[in-house]
């Protein structure tokens, strides 16, 4: 059974997350060529208008700390990934252009 596309086994491992992202930022960090540290992170997300703390970003990774629409878009664009691929994401990336 599925519910809004999502398995209950994923739904059950969700209720104890504020987000759905904080696992894909943090994949898409890692696997961009170079790596994207958090505090790069944070200086690009700055760049955009969008003022998280490295703390902050960590707490997102971590499922601690919730994620506005806004901030979500300017994570993939600051990612380079499409925000479709952060709120439901595949086996990889879709990178934006």
């Amino acid at each position: 059974m599925r519910i809004f596309g999502l398995s209950i086994s994923t739904i059950i491992w969700l209720v104890g997350k504020r987000n759905i992202v904080g696992t894909r930022v943090r994949q898409a960090r890692r696997i961009a060529k170079p790596p994207i540290t958090q505090v790069d992170l944070v200086a690009r997300l700055q760049l955009l208008g969008v003022v998280i703390d490295q703390s902050g970003l960590s707490k997102i990774e971590n499922g601690q700390r919730p994620v506005s629409d806004i901030e979500v878009v300017a994570l993939a664009k600051a990612l380079k990934v499409s925000v479709a691929w952060l709120l439901e994401g595949t086996s990889t990336p879709s990178i934006s252009q």
